[in-house]
């Protein structure tokens, strides 16, 4: 009787104890799994079409571990891991927290964060991109993966300190990451802010970035990469409209290279027809405006896609999208695949999962 009463007290304990634990703190395993077909031409320097098993036709597969902890007062330690996945190889994307790994405190001041994360010109952006940052078919993070220069943005740095604060209808962020080089503090520094502002059914949102490279010895300089952004979304019941512009410029710090200069936009207008099915519709356009000779690419693309929720957590996705350059330069649809042909046509259709 002794030996079991002394079990049962010690479950107790530990029961009492877990649950003090677990009052205080808070973990989560989260995830993003999308997989699909895609087919699509020009996938060759012979131009034959290809199809394929993708992952990603929504939104980037991910996994990560997510948690906070009441430190009394209004006051929280926060912490993220987050690593990609290949749905079609079952291979990590890039390095294990490729995507974030940071730790920070919350209050009423706001989060400050610091570790990899994502930026705060991206946190500012992904709301205003119609097809959200989808890996097919948006330009919104960086156009064609087949011009001289992507004309994006960064998503995320390393050796990051972010700051995010949100009061009534604004929310502004902003974060420098240490480049980390010996010849001198800007050597690869990075800095940019954005923030939003809410206008009964109107969202207005501004950002602001600048990357620099590492100095040149043959010229004394370095390169330095700024972007910025305008842009607004509207809501007006079943229908939701967007518009956003983006100016490019990298200013080289070789001698004999060349700057990049290039304004890309995007409109678009999504329409959730019921609870479960959302139409969305896009045009991206990428102003290219100093490739040596006047041969711009200038390509445009046009996206369409259908999505159909079978749960809260699972849905169904169909995409189409064209796109098409001038001046005999190549182009592609997605961000990351190259295309091989003045244009490119692709649809995907897949399957998307939240846990």
């Amino acid at each position: 009787m002794k030996k079991t009463s002394l079990n049962l007290a010690v479950m107790a304990l530990a029961a009492a104890a877990g649950g003090a634990a677990h009052a205080q703190s808070n973990v989560q395993i989260y995830g993003l799994l999308d997989a699909g077909i895609e087919t699509a031409n020009n996938k060759s320097a012979t131009g034959g079409s290809r199809t394929s098993v993708i992952s990603g036709g929504m939104n980037t597969s991910r996994w990560g571990l997510r948690g906070s902890e009441d430190l009394g007062g209004g006051l929280k330690a926060v912490f993220n891991l987050e690593g990609g996945i290949l749905m079609d190889t079952g291979a990590q994307d890039g390095v294990l927290f490729k995507r974030q790994a940071y730790a920070g405190l919350e209050g009423s001041f706001g989060r400050v964060v610091i570790g990899r994360t994502f930026t705060s010109v991206y946190d500012t952006v992904l709301a205003f991109d119609p097809m959200g940052y989808s890996p097919y078919y948006s330009w919104a993070t960086s156009g064609p993966a087949t011009g001289p220069s992507k004309y994006g943005f960064t998503a995320a740095y390393d050796n990051v300190i972010k700051y995010t604060v949100v009061t009534g209808g604004l929310k502004f962020s902003a974060n420098y990451a240490a480049g980390e080089q010996a010849t001198g503090a800007q050597d690869s520094a990075k800095i940019g802010a954005g923030a939003t502002y809410k206008i009964g059914a109107a969202h207005l949102m501004a950002t602001w970035e600048r990357n620099n490279g590492n100095t040149v010895p043959a010229t004394g300089a370095r390169d330095k990469n700024t972007v910025w952004h305008l842009g607004a979304n509207y809501e007006n019941g079943p229908f939701k409209l967007f518009g956003v512009i983006r100016d490019y410029k990298l200013v080289a710090g070789k001698a004999l290279t060349a700057d990049v200069d290039a304004t890309t936009s995007w409109a678009g207008i999504a329409y959730k027809a019921n609870a479960v099915t959302t139409l969305t519709g896009a045009i991206y356009h990428v102003n290219v405006k100093n490739v040596a000779g006047g041969k711009d690419a200038d390509p445009t693309m046009y996206a369409l896609r259908y999505r159909y929720a079978l749960s809260k957590r699972t849905s169904l996705h169909i995409s189409a999208a064209y796109a098409k350059s001038k001046n005999g330069q190549l182009t592609g649809l997605s961000r990351d695949d190259a295309g091989f042909g003045t244009s490119q046509h692709g649809l995907v259709v897949g399957m998307q999962h939240r846990f």
